[in-house]
């Protein structure tokens, strides 16, 4: 005598609720951590009229942040090595091509002295990375009304 019913048929369906539970906290995990990776140097970038570029590759990027340290992508490196350390990067490189950040609070001697040094190491192209022109941040920095 069969209980609970007459079929001996294994049951066929898939149960998707534990599915559902794990993809729901993975997706909640990655939504917690995923602006945590947001990695870089923070700097305050000088304002300027030009398109952005487009670009395909990861490219190497040289930084000078508030405090005129200057950064390598974004492992610091001592001004008297920037050079060398620039050179070793680029040596097995058919690309030659920097980018440039400098906070816009960094004096224009640290900021020509680094971009010296830059193009001693044989950087063929050298881009200067800046935030988009704002009108009304100029007016009040002149003395106009906007």
């Amino acid at each position: 005598m069969a209980i609970g019913g007459g079929s001996d048929r294994l049951m066929s369906e898939i149960n998707v609720t534990p599915f559902v539970d794990v993809m729901l906290v993975l997706l909640i995990i990655f939504m917690v951590t995923a602006p945590m990776m947001v990695q870089g140097v923070d700097v305050t970038l000088p304002e300027a009229n030009a398109k952005p570029m487009v670009s395909d590759q990861e490219n190497l990027t040289v930084t000078i942040d508030r405090d005129a340290n200057v950064y390598i992508n974004d492992f610091q490196v001592r001004m008297d090595f920037l050079k060398e350390k620039l050179e070793k990067i680029l040596a097995g490189k058919t690309d030659r091509e920097v980018f440039f950040r400098a906070d816009k609070n960094v004096s224009y001697g640290v900021v020509v002295g680094v971009m010296a040094r830059i193009k001693a190491a044989g950087v063929e192209k050298l881009g200067m990375v800046t935030d988009p022109f704002d009108d009304t941040t100029m007016g009040k920095a002149s003395g106009k009304k906007g």
